[in-house]
Formats: structure tokens, sequence, C-alpha cells
């Protein structure tokens, strides 16, 4: 199984910028997106399902705002579209779909960068996320969550950590979150195969040269259950595709 995790910052948008001609090279068997601010009925999804692409849309009620959408060439046997916590649900962040013993999670975490609201919304969403994983894999033990989580783990996941300490997504709360999810029994895909600095999936549009100068950060992941650590073949980011200010990230599993 190969699963491709990628914030298109507006599928419209996206799609002006090339997405269904690269979308049409069947780059993954399933595709989770996020921020797709947009309804399903905004956009014609004729050539995604003539690709034979199941398609699973999760909209926010806000127009225009965050939104999650998984794309598969494979039939889930299973989806629920949100995770039962109301605002969440609302914001539209998760998307669940089952195939066979794994569960996959596409996700968008929410971001705390426009103010101190959102960021205890932020904290608040992650310990309720947390709690739902958790009582999520006792039934499903087999989980994949991918997505924009909105945060950079350690100083080797953004070009500045020095400066950057008391920016949101590389806070020290929101750190030691992260510290605490993958110590409870989850694996950071990227890293099992690549300990090696300077690889960022997200770079910001307000100095447009930071990306031709790779000034980025590493604030998307594919994460997995430790008891599927045996079964993971490969895992990439691909910072050439440029329909987003993010790229899409990669994992390919043994199903």
């Amino acid at each position: 199984m190969k699963i491709i995790s990628y914030n298109v910052n507006g599928i419209r948008s996206a799609i002006k910028k090339g997405f269904l001609d690269w979308l049409t090279t069947k780059p993954a068997d399933v595709i989770c997106l996020q921020e797709v601010k947009a309804l399903q009925d905004n956009i014609d999804t004729q050539i995604i399902q003539d690709l034979g692409y199941h398609i699973f849309w999760f909209p926010a009620e806000k127009k225009g705002y965050s939104g999650v959408a998984i794309f598969t060439l494979i039939q889930p046997d299973y989806t629920e579209l949100g995770n039962g916590m109301q605002q969440s649900d609302a914001e539209g962040r998760v998307i669940r779909a089952d195939f066979g013993r794994i569960t996959l999670l596409n996700c968008y975490f929410p971001s705390g960068t426009s103010g101190d609201l959102r960021q205890e919304y932020k904290y608040q969403w992650l310990d309720e996320f947390y709690e739902y994983i958790h009582t999520l894999k006792k039934e499903r033990p087999h989980l994949i969550i991918c997505g924009d989580y909105n945060i950079a783990h350690k100083p080797i996941d953004i070009h500045n950590p020095v400066g950057n300490k008391k920016s949101s997504g590389f806070l020290p709360e929101e750190r030691a979150w992260m510290d605490k999810f993958f110590e409870s029994g989850f694996t950071d895909t990227f890293r099992y195969f690549n300990p090696h600095p300077h690889h960022y999936t997200w770079w910001s549009q307000r100095f447009p040269s930071v990306r031709k100068e790779n000034k980025g950060w590493r604030i998307d992941y594919i994460s997995v259950s430790t008891s599927l650590n045996n079964a993971l073949k490969d895992a990439a980011i691909f910072p050439d595709i440029v329909h987003s200010d993010h790229c899409p990230i990669y994992l390919e599993i043994e199903p």
C-alpha cells in the first residue's frame, strides 16, 4: 500500500497549479489531503473518479476553511467522518478509513499562529485527539496517522530552531506533546528511514525565496503504530511538487 499525505492549501488553487495532472500519474494508492478549503461540489470530481479513486470528503462548516479528503484506489471496509469532538468536526479535521486490519486517520491539526485563542484550542485539540487515538487503538491497534500536524518535533525538523523557539508550531509544549505521542507507541516513518537534516514539508509564503533556499519546517507526518514497523518499506518527502506551500509526503507499507 502506497500512501501520500498532502496539505494542498486549497484544492481549487492546487488544481490551477497542475494538481490534477499530477494525480493522473497515480502517485499512490491512497491520497490524503488536508486544507481542501472547499465542498466536494465545488470542483469537478469526474476526472478523479475516472482514474479509479473513491472519494471521501469532510469539509469544514465555515466556507473556504480547513477540511480533509481521501482519494483511494482501494475501497475501504469502513469510513467515518470526524472523531466525535464537536469543534474538531465542525472544522473538518479528521477522516477515518479502515483497510483490513489497518485503520488510517487523515488529520489536519489546528494551527496556533493566528493568536492566543487558537493556540489554546490547539492544546485542547491535541489532548482530545490523544485520548481519541488511544481509545481507538484498543479496538484497532494498527493505526496510520497522517496529515499536517502543524508542529516541528525537533531542531532537525526546522531550519532555524533558535529563532523560532517562541513560534507556534515549535513551542516547548507542542514538542512535548509530540514526545508523548511517539513514546506512547507510534513511529515517525520518515525518521525511521532518514535521520538526516534539511528535509522539510512546508515553506512560508510570506517570503517567496525560502522555498528555493530550503528554509522550511517539517510539520507533515505519516506516523504508524509501532506494531507496523516491520511492515514499513519506504518513506519520502517530495519537495519538487509545488501545488501548495506544503509538499506531499509518502509511505509504502506492506498491507
